[in-house]
């Protein structure tokens, strides 16, 4: 089995259920296919670097898998005609870094700097 850092882009007006869905829809999509979702993780909404299909902001929704290669390309032809998604991208990894939150707010910096 080989081992995926797998992050999707959402589009910035859907509703949180919407998310919820695009999470569960992706998840089950692995599962199907005899595939490990190790951590998922949301991300939250974030700027974009520069303009997609005119949007400004996305919703990122992160998952560590462990799967094979037709999984990946099987999440990705699904993507690929998902009109709620922006982008989305696979990176192969050697091991997860499963003790890291990037992007998780630390509460304790934030009281600081006020």
């Amino acid at each position: 089995m080989n081992l995926y850092e797998h992050t999707i882009i959402a589009r910035q007006d859907i509703s949180p259920s919407q998310l919820k869905t695009i999470e569960e829809k992706y998840s089950k999509i692995v599962e199907k296919l005899n595939g490990d979702i190790v951590k998922l993780e949301n991300w939250g909404l974030m700027n974009l670097s520069y303009l997609i299909k005119k949007n400004k902001k996305g919703n990122y929704i992160h998952f560590k898998i462990k799967g094979d290669g037709k999984l990946i390309s099987e999440l990705e032809k699904n993507e690929k005609i998902d009109k709620n998604l922006l982008r989305y991208l696979t990176i192969k990894v050697k091991k997860f870094d499963l003790d890291t939150d990037y992007f998780k707010k630390d509460v304790d910096k934030e009281n600081i700097n006020k």
